[in-house]
């Protein structure tokens, strides 16, 4: 007999109750297919790939919501049925992703700069707390997110707040056309040409800048992308689509370089950092992957100069700090948060931080 997607919930709550009651901690998976980001979580496997399913996809509404275990790919073929697609142009970085797994983790792709992360398309969510409750935050419709949006704060919590079971996003018509643009030059022109860029009215979608290659991609209607072309010059890059799903799926040369790939956010017109190793640039100068063999602690001083922060999110080397710290201030709001919904500490503990 089959189980409903009922059922395998119940189950689940069931599976928190009694480790909640045996004080027994659980380590919440999918798929698998970012397990190797963050701290590894110790504890018994609660394995929800089972709970998967579209329970309602409204096209005119622009809205879909799907079971946690739901695998991204299928999500992405409904929503391409439909000439549709999830704006924030998440990773898999596997066949085997699931939207749960996307959601905790908060990846966003190259169109992240210009639609929006995927925090923001995030509408409602139903979780399990380390408490055994089932709750429900948010809506299917923009006008149901009101207050503090708890929803979202699920968005990058890595399961540490709760077991996510299903999830409410927005959605957005994908584009009539895409062309990708290359330029030649360096650095510090690629970094002033894309703020220049983005104070004009052009159909960005991505940019990124690597071995003195500026790369920007056009996304709209026929009619702007040719008039935005000829406004910008540069030469059309063949098979634009491949190039920025090898790069939001990190399969373009630079990931492959065996050493430790930190991914640095900060200011876009942050300078260019003083580090050692190689730099990929995107979201305008935003985002900053650095692949080098440097020590954690001489990265994060070189970024927090300029108010930013550093994950190392590919581990070649073993770093025990795989997140940047948190000040005494950020570190409280975290542990009253963990508190609040895992008081016990059961769900994905020291996932992100030993201390929480």
């Amino acid at each position: 007999m089959l189980m409903t997607g009922q059922d395998i919930s119940q189950n689940i709550l069931a599976r928190v109750t009694e480790a909640r009651s045996t004080n027994t901690r659980l380590n919440i998976c999918a798929g698998h297919s970012k397990s190797f980001y963050g701290r590894p979580s110790s504890g018994e496997q609660l394995d929800i790939s089972g709970h998967t399913g579209v329970i309602n996809y409204e096209p005119t509404e622009l809205v879909i919501t799907a079971r946690a275990g739901t695998p991204l790919k299928e999500i992405e073929t409904v929503l391409d049925s439909e000439n549709q697609m999830l704006a924030f142009e998440p990773p898999a970085f596997g066949e085997t992703a699931s939207i749960g797994g996307t959601v905790a983790c908060g990846f966003s792709g190259p169109r992240r700069a210009f639609a929006g992360s995927a925090r923001d398309f995030i509408l409602g969510s139903t979780i399990i707390n380390g408490k055994a409750e089932r709750i429900h935050f948010g809506g299917e419709v923009m006008k149901n997110v009101a207050g503090y949006d708890v929803s979202r704060l699920m968005c990058g919590a890595m399961g540490t707040l709760g077991v996510l079971l299903d999830v409410s996003i927005k959605v957005l018509p994908r584009p009539e056309s895409e062309i990708t643009l290359v330029f030649e030059m360096r650095t510090a022109e690629a970094l002033k040409r894309v703020h220049q860029l983005a104070r004009q009215s052009l159909p960005i979608s991505a940019t990124c800048f690597d071995d003195d290659k500026l790369y920007v991609r056009l996304s709209g209607t026929e009619g702007a992308i040719k008039s935005a072309q000829k406004q910008l010059g540069g030469d059309e890059l063949p098979g634009g689509d491949n190039f920025w799903y090898r790069l939001k799926e990190h399969e373009l040369e630079f990931f492959e370089q065996g050493k430790n790939i930190w991914r640095v956010s900060l200011a876009s017109n942050s300078p260019i950092l003083n580090l050692h190793g190689t730099q990929f640039y995107e979201w305008n100068g935003a985002l900053r992957w650095l692949a080098s063999d440097d020590e954690g602690e001489k990265i994060r001083n070189e970024v927090s100069r300029y108010g930013g922060h550093a994950v190392c999110f590919h581990q070649f080397g073993k770093q025990e700090q795989v997140f940047h710290p948190l000040d005494t201030g950020l570190l409280k709001i975290n542990r009253n948060l963990k508190s609040a919904f895992d008081p016990d500490a059961i769900l994905n503990p020291g996932r992100m931080y030993a201390e929480i």
